[in-house]
């Protein structure tokens, strides 16, 4: 699945191309997707031009008109830039053709994604009830320190919560739990207030750098500009399990919390 540095470099790559472009048409080959794509859609971006786009956790939200079409990636969905007219292949199911003679060509094999429509001002239910980004200033080691007490869930699950901090899929989650040297299966409530310091630094060091580098490719993902991220090269742990550990050469373990593989290390997480 996409995960926020995923998102977060579609945005990057699709942004110019879509910022001060006008809409000459949404073309629609399939609406059924997690939730049907509204309509009226094209009544509200037809002929209206794009002012901004942004990303709030995992969905993008591309400010045109009297609102912003909100869209999620959804498990192997991508967002990419296509000449108008470029025959579609199956599972491309929405294109918007901009006046540049690009269109905005969204593909979703598992049409397990969304493409949606908020009018200014209101709070769409799917972001109401998120927590702070973790890039942000609203996001540190006190906060996870104090959500944290008195829960039993594992610390994994929870740092992964969207209402605690938003964006830490399985992949970070892991990553920045290694680099923190916490074992994911601790109780998140016996975790300490340093050790949550620590690993909050870690989840903004991860993100950052998974951004910069492109996020983590796995099976279709590409960034908006066509291009794959690298970050995968550079994985400690996450589909690792059995393999060695790069920092002390012991095996690593796997188990499953919150029904997500998870890949640890015996001897670096405690």
């Amino acid at each position: 699945m996409p995960e926020l540095p995923e998102v977060e470099t579609t945005r990057r790559g699709i942004a110019p191309h879509l910022e001060g472009r006008t809409v000459t048409r949404l073309v629609v080959r399939e609406r059924r997707l997690r939730w049907p794509i509204p309509e009226d859609l094209a009544i509200q971006i037809e002929g209206q031009t794009f002012s901004q786009i942004r990303r709030r956790a995992k969905y993008l939200l591309m400010d045109i008109g009297g609102g912003s079409v909100i869209s999620h990636l959804g498990m192997s969905g991508n967002l990419r830039l296509v000449p108008v007219g470029t025959p579609p292949l199956k599972h491309e199911h929405v294109d918007i053709e901009l006046d540049s003679g690009l269109a905005l060509r969204y593909t979703d094999p598992r049409r397990f994604g969304a493409m949606l429509w908020i009018r200014s001002g209101e709070v769409h239910p799917l972001l109401s009830k998120l927590g702070p980004e973790p890039l942000s200033d609203l996001f540190d080691g006190e906060r996870l320190y104090q959500c944290s007490r008195g829960k039993s869930i594992a610390v994994k699950p929870f740092i992964m919560d969207n209402a605690v901090v938003v964006g830490v899929g399985n992949i970070y989650a892991s990553e920045a739990l290694f680099a923190a040297g916490i074992d994911p299966r601790r109780e998140a409530g016996r975790i300490s207030r340093a050790r949550y310091l620590r690993l909050a630094i870690e989840i903004r060091r991860i993100l950052g750098y998974a951004i910069e580098r492109g996020g983590t490719t796995l099976r279709d993902f590409t960034g908006g500009d066509g291009q794959p991220g690298y970050f995968q090269q550079e994985l400690f742990v996450y589909g690792r399990g059995g393999e060695l550990c790069k920092v002390c050469g012991n095996t690593l373990s796997e188990t499953r919390l919150g029904q997500r593989s998870s890949v640890f290390c015996r001897q670096c997480q405690r």
